[in-house]
């Protein structure tokens, strides 16, 4: 079975998570019935590129976006490198595969500005929840996690004597995040309200049941928060994350820097957010530079 097979080597010694996993899954799930209604085969192994593009075309045909498609494509391209790799195939039908051309999406942050007022209408709620919500925002902004890690942070990662955070990132990848003194305190007095909630979780963020909060939850406190402050149409924990790189950028960090706290395995990923910080640059290029218009 080469499909377990590759999705147990993704598991196990890739270390993706399961979501990933799933998506991967059901990506060749369903280029495999794609080829047993019109190939009458479900042995991917004697696929060819032909019958591969004539799945891309359906999917066009289907009024699926071009990222989705590609993405698709990259699980069947993973699968079939890993059947190249164990030697279950020669050669990959997808070797000379080009993706399909992406608009690129220009990421708006939330303002300095948008930020500051969001936390001005939080600090008025004393609440469990308030504190909750306003923690939330606070854990995001400030370390740049992302809402998986958010979510999944225990109890025992925040380091209050250290002044510091463990995040536990994509492929288990553990990075250490410095905490604000008012982050810190934010934590602690989360923690009194936190002390009466019902619960055995060892997860930092609870409900007031005392279950671990999950994805819903978070976007729904952030799009709440922010669509009182901002017009703009996305307001989600990853526009944040976006927010706090850029504003580090801003404010000179260097692009290193900024890719130890996001995470990032590469510099590519990171260079993403430096668009965003192109007005600020211009900004400073023409105050100094000495032939810039300054009037």
């Amino acid at each position: 079975m080469p499909i377990l097979s590759f999705l147990n080597y993704l598991a196990l010694e890739k270390k993706y998570s399961k979501h990933t996993v799933t998506a991967y899954k059901n990506d060749i799930n369903v280029f495999q019935q794609f080829c047993l209604d019109n190939y009458n085969t479900s042995n991917l192994i004697e696929v060819n590129y032909a019958q591969i593009r004539s799945w891309i075309v359906s999917l066009v045909n289907n009024n699926i976006s071009n990222r989705s498609i590609n993405r698709k494509v990259s699980s069947l391209k993973s699968f079939y490198k890993f059947l190249q790799r164990t030697k279950q195939i020669e050669q990959s039908p997808l070797n000379k595969h080009k993706p399909l051309k992406v608009a690129k999406k220009v990421q708006v942050p939330f303002s300095e500005k948008e930020i500051k007022e969001v936390f001005n209408v939080i600090d008025e709620d004393e609440t469990f929840e308030g504190l909750r919500a306003k923690l939330i925002v606070e854990l995001l902004y400030s370390t740049g996690m992302r809402r998986a890690e958010l979510i999944n942070l225990e109890l025992s990662n925040v380091d209050i004597v250290n002044e510091t955070v463990k995040v536990l990132g994509k492929r288990n990848k553990e990075r250490y995040i410095p905490l604000l003194k008012s982050v810190q305190k934010t934590i602690k007095k989360y923690l009194e309200f936190r002390s009466d909630i019902n619960t055995n979780s060892s997860y930092l963020l609870v409900t007031k049941k005392g279950k671990k909060v999950y994805d819903t939850l978070v976007y729904r406190v952030i799009n709440s928060y922010f669509s009182s402050v901002s017009s703009k149409v996305k307001k989600s924990p990853h526009v944040i994350r976006h927010s706090f790189a850029t504003h580090l950028l801003d404010e000179g960090a260097d692009l290193n820097s900024v890719k130890e706290l996001l995470g990032h395995s590469s510099l590519a990923s990171t260079q993403v957010y430096t668009h965003s910080s192109l007005g600020k640059l211009k900004e400073v290029y023409n105050q100094a530079h000495p032939r810039s218009d300054k009037t």
